[in-house]
């Protein structure tokens, strides 16, 4: 089980981020993250191992801001508890993405995407569809359809948060 939590406003929104996982802390968790695209439009990330209190010491020491962003706390399945693994995911630095659930067939799609150029840097499910999203987003698609477009090659029970730099007032 993981926390998910996302936000796109007219204000900054990293305390509204870390307030909902502070919420979530309850359904446990091994590790927790959170990417913002900041007021240069660059999509910034922290991830640690570990409580939400560690992802707040990590935002205080190196604050990231933006009026949008995720946030993540997760619960290992794919992977090790470890940083590398926590979410969100980030591809090419333009996509961020967060996940809950099981891809079944991860490890298919994680091939294809190393024939085409892609380095997964996880132990996770969940990094294979960023990439499969940011590869969707290259071909023009808006980030809904290419959400859409990504989903439709996954098998398994999920949910899905995402964010484009590139349209950084929209989060689906």
């Amino acid at each position: 089980m993981c926390g998910i939590v996302a936000a796109a406003a007219g204000r900054e929104v990293s305390e509204i981020l870390l307030e909902g996982l502070r919420r979530l802390e309850y359904r446990g968790y091994d590790s927790a993250g959170m990417a913002l695209v900041d007021n240069e439009g660059q999509l910034q990330l922290h991830k640690v191992q570990g409580k939400v209190a560690r992802l707040e010491e990590a935002q205080a020491l190196d604050p990231i801001l933006g009026c949008s962003g995720l946030a993540h706390t997760r619960w290992a399945t794919h992977g090790p508890p470890a940083a590398v693994n926590a979410h969100p995911h980030i591809s090419t630095e333009r996509v961020a993405l967060v996940h809950n659930g099981i891809i079944e067939n991860h490890e298919e799609l994680r091939e294809e995407l190393a024939a085409g150029g892609y380095d997964c840097v996880s132990a996770t499910d969940s990094e294979v569809v960023a990439h499969l999203l940011h590869r969707a987003l290259a071909g023009g698609d808006s980030l809904f359809d290419a959400l859409r477009a990504t989903v439709a090659r996954l098998r398994g029970a999920y949910a899905i948060a995402a964010l484009d730099k590139e349209h950084p007032g929209t989060v689906v």
